[in-house]
């Protein structure tokens, strides 16, 4: 096999939620394609982003966070997610932070396949407090598994992403690169406005609330380089519903306006946003629902 020979492949990010999964896309493949936040379990979906380098493309998929706790439909189709993943891909990206492991990354460790290799990344290090501790930690973790490799880094602050790119790509098979160049997703337009929206409902309300939330995004119509969209935001209650909106509409428009904002930068153009907010109880144990929103 020649070491010049271009590779091309599939490689998940799975990981417990709140380790950095979806800041380590982005930071990879160079643009805000999957939402973060500083509260657990943002992502719902199955994001994929590519990174294409002229030894190789990585196409990565980001799962949610596996869950351990919360039965419901939602949390169902998550983990199912992220099992498919472990199921479909060339190389598994497993991310725990560093200097922390507990059981629900342990239970992430019984899923990890046997036939397919597995690189522990260990992020955030630029948060530990004790930077000797990382060697006998490393230890540690290298004693619970075989590892493909085990690649310290910060996706934050970018340090040790080119050591990981590089590591990935001498593990994916040969083969032709899937997508041109200058693609970094295969997410549409409407996907990514509704995840757009969902990460202000997670920045701008409370602890609890974004988790009783969705969106809908039920007009959208391009016209040139402007882009009409229409955007529902579903609640459990209605309490919440005030919530979302806020005393005179503050709330929501500020939500509006955050997002609109990152969707022009995003999408290259102007665009006219419209959002607002629908009772509908139940909508997290609904799996038409979830289908209906691509969460399936």
């Amino acid at each position: 096999m020649s070491e010049m020979a271009h590779r091309s492949g599939l490689a998940a990010i799975v990981g417990r939620p709140n380790v950095g999964k979806s800041t380590l896309l982005n930071h990879l493949v160079g643009q805000k394609i999957s939402i973060t936040s500083r509260k657990p379990q943002t992502t719902r979906q199955r994001i994929t982003g590519i990174l294409t380098r002229p030894e190789g493309q990585v196409v990565f998929v980001d799962t949610p966070g596996f869950q351990t706790e919360h039965r419901t439909a939602l949390n169902r189709v998550m983990n199912r997610t992220v099992r498919r993943a472990l199921e479909e891909v060339d190389l598994v990206m497993w991310v725990i932070e560093a200097g922390k492991f507990d059981a629900r990354d342990e239970a992430l460790l019984k899923l990890m396949p046997e036939k397919v290799p597995v690189v522990l990344v260990m992020n955030k290090i630029d948060r530990l407090k004790d930077k000797r501790s990382l060697l006998p930690f490393t230890k540690q973790m290298s004693d619970k598994r075989e590892f493909a490799a085990i690649v310290p880094i910060s996706a934050e602050r970018d340090q040790q992403l080119p050591e990981l790119v590089q590591t990935m790509v001498q593990l994916l098979p040969e083969g032709e690169r899937v997508y041109g160049e200058d693609e970094v997703t295969t997410l549409s337009e409407r996907f990514l406005a509704a995840e757009l929206v969902r990460e202000k409902l997670f920045r701008l309300l409370g602890d609890e609330l974004p988790y009783a939330t969705a969106v809908e995004i039920e007009t959208f119509e391009t016209i040139g380089n402007l882009r009409r969209i229409g955007v529902g935001i579903l609640v459990d209650r209605a309490n919440q519903k005030a919530i979302v909106i806020g005393k005179e509409g503050e709330k929501l428009k500020k939500i509006g306006t955050q997002a609109r904002k990152d969707m022009e930068e995003l999408f290259g153009g102007k665009v006219f946003l419209e959002t607002w907010v629908r009772v509908r109880s139940g909508w997290a144990d609904d799996e038409a629902t979830l289908k209906r929103m691509g969460i399936e």
